[in-house]
């Protein structure tokens, strides 16, 4: 169905023709946020002529990013795909209906069942997959209904910790502090300025900028851990600009100043947390000077922020992508939590929560700890003992699963809204799982370096052709808030939602899609809205009165916290043996380097670190004219005085060697960045291991990782941030 609620004034198109516009609602779908948007529609032609925010949301108050206000360029791109395309005998890549794709792949998937088993399926969500609401629930139901438990998703890529760790060390069944009323907020490694990213309890990406400024107004204490002057940092009280890798110790560091002067929450501690004492002793030897001198930052400084951060009343840590994908991210991820928990920053009996999580199922919120869990307990991997945890395989172990001959060896693969080719670790093993796998099915609308090697390509509906609800923000969003939209123009060409791909295959194989509200496989003729009934069957907000409640604000809806139950023991757990001995690691070692394969002191003098651009969301952007005119490379941003040593002027070309690979960068001087730091955004570029085109399209930062040169043993996650590498400049001379 189109929403069309507000008709607007005829525009003169440049042909000197007349428009009539129609102003429709909708939300964006680039990223996360759901920013609620103003769209103006030619109803004579169906082309989007504008975006804008609304003004009067109570939430977002007219906010939107430079990349949603591109939409109109992507929905009707020249190169946007719009029909499917299937490998040829002769390798190109030809024109076909997306019902004969579907027929074809239906056929493949089900020989490959009956010779293989269904674990030889896999599906992988990317970030622009879960851009849509019923798109990773889709594809879940289609696992469930063949029986496969090779279900991958980006998480595992660079934030596998934040699942793992509230497993192992507890949780609050209420949540930790909210930051509408906190007193104190400490972001380690994150920017909410330009990535819209919630860390726990802090600052998400909902009008930033303004709510920051709020904050500030009502006496917030800001302490941002990062190596660049960052744009929230220049919010902080304390800027503590690390070396990168070293957040381990940074954080013990501010334990052991907690504990040792007794600033933390006594009573609570002996309420609710064991390993108190356990932890007291392990951070002990992480002294003022130790911390500053393998951290590179001032003692005074640390101790600063941590009597800060012990002194509010509310406010919490948390962490982001940077530490989250760097070395020893678990336990930065239960140091973090535990820098929460021994200073007591959970919700208690009668306060209120932010996000109303009106699309999740009715739970209790009590006043009360969670105990740890059993995450041994997943799916086995075929190496280095590594499970699934949650639902989902670890997908930096997708391409060995691909490659590996033998028993539970993957064959066919789903890419949804995403790009392996120079998202995931190890880019030569992924390039090579890519080409040899029996079957790849790619769902996107643009011809991306996945999408090349492809056996199918499925050309999706892009956002403003598909109903949604804002399934992700929903546990973010700083107030009981709901809203949906309508697909606001009808989709161009032979496209699919992604839910169709999976329903479509579904039928064709004689399996089911279960989910909340029944089988959708069992479903003759459903749609967007049918999907969405079935998935959020079991939401406290009734799916079908968030349909007549856009942008609108529940205050009944409001989570009060509970009184816990007088019977629960549970009790977080911040000393346990596993995560201890980890830090007594990190004591040990000079520096987080040490923990790569084939590192010698020295020899690898920078850290290379991910960071985010305000004008692309990892691969997808550059191809828009609006965003390209802000860029069209991922420099390798570094301090003036790091590049006037090295020889080289901005825009110069360097050659960025690891332990394990080497790729060209256009250097960028950059007096935010700490000296000795690298930083560049992930996922450009392509897969053709070459670097001649970088200028144009950047180059992968996965080039320089390997899924077994360094790794998380829990998580399997390979490091991808305070990469160790050198510096020189390069004789590449570009096409």
């Amino acid at each position: 169905m189109i929403d069309s609620s507000t008709t607007c004034a005829e525009h003169a198109s440049q042909s000197g023709d007349t428009m009539t516009i129609e102003m429709r609602h909708s939300f964006c779908r680039i990223c996360h946020a759901a920013c609620p948007i103003e769209v103006d529609v030619d109803t004579a032609t169906n082309r989007v002529i504008e975006v804008r925010g609304v003004r009067d949301d109570p939430l977002f108050e007219g906010y939107t990013c430079i990349k949603g206000r591109q939409l109109p360029d992507q929905i009707h791109h020249p190169d946007r795909l719009r029909t499917a395309y299937r490998r040829t005998t002769d390798g190109r890549l030809e024109e076909v209906s997306s019902a004969t794709a579907l027929d074809e792949i239906a056929a493949k998937l089900a020989t490959i069942i009956d010779e293989h088993g269904p674990n030889a399926i896999a599906s992988y969500t990317g970030t622009g997959g879960y851009q849509n609401s019923a798109a990773l629930a889709s594809a879940i139901a289609f696992h469930k209904g063949i029986e496969s438990t090779s279900i991958y998703t980006s998480v595992t890529i660079d934030q596998p910790a934040k699942s793992m760790v509230p497993a192992t060390i507890g949780w609050w069944e209420a949540g930790f502090n909210n930051f509408r009323d906190a007193d104190v907020s400490m972001a380690i490694g994150y920017n909410p300025m330009v990535s819209s990213y919630a860390s726990t309890g802090g600052l998400q990406g909902t009008n930033p900028y303004v709510e920051m400024r709020r904050a500030k107004a009502r006496g917030l204490k800001l302490i941002v851990i990062d190596p660049r002057q960052t744009e929230l940092a220049s919010f902080a009280d304390v800027h503590l600009q690390i070396r990168p890798g070293e957040d381990p110790a940074l954080l013990a560091g501010m334990l052991n100043v907690i504990l040792a002067e007794g600033l933390h929450d006594q009573e609570f501690c002996d309420r609710w947390v064991d390993g108190v004492g356990e932890l007291m002793d392990a951070v002990a030897p992480f002294t003022l000077e130790y911390v500053a001198d393998r951290c590179q930052v001032d003692g005074a400084d640390v101790a600063a922020a941590a009597r800060l951060f012990a002194a509010g009343t509310k406010g919490t840590a948390g962490t982001g992508t940077g530490p989250n994908m760097a070395p020893n991210s678990m336990l930065t991820e239960h140091l973090s939590v535990a820098l929460n928990v021994v200073c007591g920053r959970v919700n208690r009996e009668g306060d209120e929560l932010e996000a109303g999580l009106m699309l999740h199922p009715e739970t209790p919120k009590r006043a009360q700890a969670i105990p740890p869990l059993n995450i041994r307990k997943g799916p086995h991997h075929r190496f280095r003992d590594l499970r699934g945890y949650r639902g989902e395989m670890l997908t930096t172990l997708l391409p060995e699963e691909i490659l590996a001959p033998g028993e539970g060896q993957v064959r066919a693969l789903f890419v949804n809204g995403g790009n392996p080719a120079v998202a995931f670790p190890d880019q030569k093993l992924t390039m090579q799982a890519l080409k040899e796998i029996e079957l790849l099915v790619v769902i996107d609308h643009r011809m991306t370096a996945s999408a090349e090697e492809a056996d199918y390509v499925i050309a999706p509906r892009l956002s403003l052709e598909r109903d949604d609800v804002p399934h992700i923000m929903d546990r973010w969003f700083t107030q009981p808030y709901t809203n949906y939209t309508d697909a606001v123009v009808e989709p161009e060409g032979d496209v699919l939602n992604e839910w169709e791909v999976f329903w479509g295959l579904a039928r064709r194989m004689g399996t089911a899609m279960p989910m909340a509200g029944g089988d959708l496989a069992a479903v003759d003729e459903p749609t967007d809205s049918i999907t969405l009934d079935h998935v959020y069957a079991q939401a406290r907000f009734p799916i079908a009165e968030i349909r007549e409640n856009r942008r609108q604000v529940h205050p009944d809806m409001t989570f009060v916290v509970q009184a816990p139950d007088p019977q629960c023991t549970a009790k977080f757990d911040v000393g346990s043996e596993a995560m201890m001995a980890k830090l007594r690691d990190v004591r040990h070692q000079l520096t987080s380097a040490e923990l790569v394969d084939g590192y010698v002191d020295g020899e690898y003098p920078f850290r290379l670190v991910s960071r985010r651009l305000k004008s692309v969301l990892n691969s997808l952007g550059t191809e828009l004219p609006g965003l390209a005119r802000k860029g069209t490379t991922n420099p390798a941003f570094m301090h003036p005085d790091d590049l006037q040593e090295l020889g080289v002027e901005a825009g110069d070309l360097i050659e960025i060697s690891s332990t394990v690979g080497s790729i060209t960068g256009v250097c960028a001087a950059a007096p935010d960045v700490k000296r000795g730091v690298i930083s560049m955004a992930h996922s450009w570029g392509d897969g053709s291991m070459e670097d001649d085109k970088v200028r144009d399209i950047g180059v992968p930062t996965s080039r320089l990782t390997s899924t077994t040169a360094c790794y998380d043993e829990l998580t399997g996650m390979a490091v991808l941030s305070a990469i160790p590498v050198n510096v020189k400049s390069s004789t590449l001379e570009p096409a």
